[in-house]
């Protein structure tokens, strides 16, 4: 090829590997192709073809690099070009007329051969033998006229095809360095877009900034409908009657985040004053990931059908993150809370719960990677009072099955407290993760006690492909207080479907079923909520159910996905948030997923030695099962009660709503920890 495209690779640069089972590998530039042949010897054939091929390649190169002018050609000139295309184009017209004469004397040459075969007489076959003779010696001339014009042709094509491939090269770089340029200017507006996003939330004048400024009132009598393949299914209109008031572009605005991580900060206390206080800055990068491949396929094949945390892996399909500490990214919007904690209407409250409930999956678009099983034990704490008002501390209470248990109090009025047993079965193709049991959030004024569950989270392309991952199943979440309801669908992805992509449809109804609130967005991108001032029974759908017609107000945006961070495709496509979250700190329980030698070192990129401790890790904790199922095994003997393992920090409980048993915090850590008193921690690592 003379030039790259894709599903090209320079064999100049390739790296031709030969492994076993007819399998070949070339590998230039990052990229590797995996070849396997039918049998040994074309296999053998193969590697032969495709190193002589590379001999050529740097051959031809190499003598491309030494001839002609050594200087580039950065601007070539334009007459000296025009001069060649005449000067080529004159040879071809000599060609031209070359062609021609060979083909009118070979004609006669032809025709004199033809006589000399029907001659009779020797008087007419001397005449006959000197015509032939003669207009044999004007084929040759011409023939020899014809090579020469050839030679001329090529040389003059050969002298400038160096310049223009010359030319052509400049161009290239030219405009790879112009993509490079706009790369970075893209990466410099995604800088300036998040610190604007991070900038407080009032102009100078003390008037609020909203995002979405008065734009939204230009189409306020625009009506659209969204057909939605939601039960029951409903149509959503816009509300035209200027008679209804819309809401102050306060509430309207969208809910932006957490404080940002500035050094400084202004709190105002309780009696108006204004205090300056210092605040911890937050590490904001992480070693770029390092380019190890890997192929997924060769260790998954044997794993079919089989739990995925009974599987044992390489950190190379990790990410430097414990279960657990994914589990407390789920308090990335945890703003949404805060804002929710001041509504005074439960049905609007539900919404920005519903909107929480959504924004869980928007830091998992990109993350196919898989998150360290805890070891059973483990914790992870997260203490951010100083800036999200909110206190976490995650533990692992079982292994096989996969659980943890998590609990977050918020001095902005609201605790949140969950149970998530991971059940992951390798499906071939794909990859099924099911997160089982009940997140439960309670705001401290109302008394409001939210349940939900979580969907089920699909990791596609495992054999061939890059991989992608979604989401879909439908969420139920239930006021346990004032009994009303929100129906979330995540709709799966199709390939034949019109919808959006990674799309998200609700209603929010209130005890009684009726609805007062739609809800629609992405899953990765944003929710938004309409009031529904009016519904009606609309025409057949599909399969002959009626779809409801439900009249609106305009949606407001509940919540906007934060940009990523400046080079998060090199991070593992980390959150501001995540990047944070296995940053040392100092005095945590020694069990804490922070102090986990091979996620450590595969953060900082050392990945050999990360797998040698995380092999270490997980042969210490079959030890101490097999000692404790011994143990167990001997208290059966002795005909006493079995006492399995207790979690340190949380116990198994009744849930006075739900009814359910599920792990709470019992309470102790962060007295421990203001102790600095670790002494009933096991030594997990």
């Amino acid at each position: 090829m003379a030039h790259t495209c894709r599903g090209t690779i320079s064999l100049t640069t390739a790296h031709i590997e030969v492994g076993d089972a007819c399998h070949l590998v070339l590998t230039s530039g990052g990229r590797s192709y995996h070849l396997k042949a039918t049998s040994d010897g074309e296999s053998q054939r193969w590697v032969s073809a495709l190193q002589q091929a590379k001999a050529n390649a740097s051959h031809m190169m190499h003598q491309s690099d030494d001839s002609g002018d050594e200087a580039p050609v950065p601007q070539p000139d334009r007459a000296l070009t025009q001069g060649a295309l005449k000067t080529l184009a004159s040879k071809l017209d000599d060609l031209s007329t070359c062609n021609e004469l060979i083909g009118k004397h070979g004609a006669a040459l032809q025709r004199s051969l033809s006589e000399l075969e029907d001659l009779r007489t020797a008087t007419d076959g001397t005449d006959k033998l000197k015509t032939v003779n003669e207009r044999a010696t004007l084929f040759r001339i011409t023939s020899n006229a014809m090579i020469n014009a050839c030679r001329d042709f090529l040389d003059v094509a050969e002298t400038h095809s160096r310049r223009w491939q010359r030319a052509l090269q400049y161009e290239r770089e030219q405009r790879h360095h112009l993509e490079e340029t706009i790369e970075q200017l893209a990466k410099q507006h995604n800088s300036l877009e998040r610190a604007w996003r991070e900038a407080p939330s009032t102009h100078p004048d003390g008037g609020e900034r909203t995002q979405e400024g008065d734009a939204s009132d230009e189409n306020e009598d625009t009506e659209f409908f969204d057909a939605m393949e939601d039960s029951p299914a409903f149509i959503t209109v816009t509300a035209s009657d200027h008679t209804q008031h819309r809401r102050s572009s306060s509430n309207q605005s969208i809910m932006s985040g957490g404080l940002p991580n500035n050094e400084w900060s202004h709190n105002e206390n309780d009696s108006g004053s204004n205090n300056v206080q210092l605040r911890r800055v937050r590490r904001s990068r992480i070693p770029d990931k390092p380019n190890y491949s890997l192929n997924l396929w060769s260790i998954m094949k044997n794993c079919i059908g089989k739990e995925l945390s009974k599987i044992p892996m390489p950190v190379n399909f990790n990410e430097p993150l414990s279960m657990l500490q994914r589990l407390t990214e789920d308090l990335e919007y945890s703003d949404l809370l805060d804002r929710a904690s001041r509504c005074e209407s439960s049905l609007e409250q539900m919404c920005l719960v519903a909107a929480f409930s959504v924004s869980s999956y928007s830091t998992t678009i990109h993350r196919t990677a898989k998150p360290f099983n805890p070891l059973l034990g483990e914790t992870y704490e997260l203490d951010r009072l100083d800036d999200f008002g909110y206190r976490s501390i995650c533990e692992q209470v079982s292994h096989h099955p996969p659980a943890a248990a998590h609990h977050v109090t918020s001095q902005r009025g609201w605790t949140l407290w969950q149970e998530i047993t991971i059940d992951s079965k390798f499906r071939g193709k794909y990859i099924s993760v099911m997160p089982l049991g009940c997140i439960h959030l309670q705001f401290h004024s109302s008394g409001n006690h939210y349940v939900w569950g979580k969907v089920t989270s699909t990791v596609h392309n495992i054999i061939v492909g890059k991989l992608w991952i979604d989401q879909s199943g439908d969420i139920e979440i239930v006021n346990h207080r004032t009994k009303d309801s929100c129906h979330l669908k995540f709709v799966p992805y199709s390939y034949f479907s019109r919808d959006l992509s990674r799309k998200v449809t609700g209603v929010v109804a209130d005890s009684e079923g009726t609805a007062h609130h739609i809800l629609s967005g992405t899953w990765d991108d944003k929710m938004e909520s309409a009031k529904i001032v009016e519904s009606s029974r609309g025409c057949g759908g599909s399969e002959g159910k009626q779809k409801t017609l439900y009249q609106t107000l305009q949606p407001k945006v509940l919540w906007k996905k934060y940009p990523l961070p400046e080079n998060s495709e090199n991070m593992h496509f980390f959150s501001s948030l995540a990047l944070t979250l296995n940053e040392p700190e100092e005095g945590v329980a020694p069990t804490d997923s922070r102090l986990r030698p091979d996620q450590r070192l595969m953060e900082a990129g050392l990945w050999d030695e990360a797998n040698a401790h995380k092999q270490r890790l997980e042969e210490r904790q079959r030890l101490e099962r097999r000692k404790r199922e011994a143990q167990a095994t001997q208290v059966l003997e002795e005909g006493q009660d079995i006492e399995g393992f207790q979690p340190l920090w949380f116990e198994r409980r009744t849930d006075d709503s739900t009814g359910e048993s599920t792990y709470v915090y019992r309470g102790g850590y962060w007295e421990a920890k203001d102790r600095q008193d670790w002494s009933q921690c096991p030594e997990i690592f």
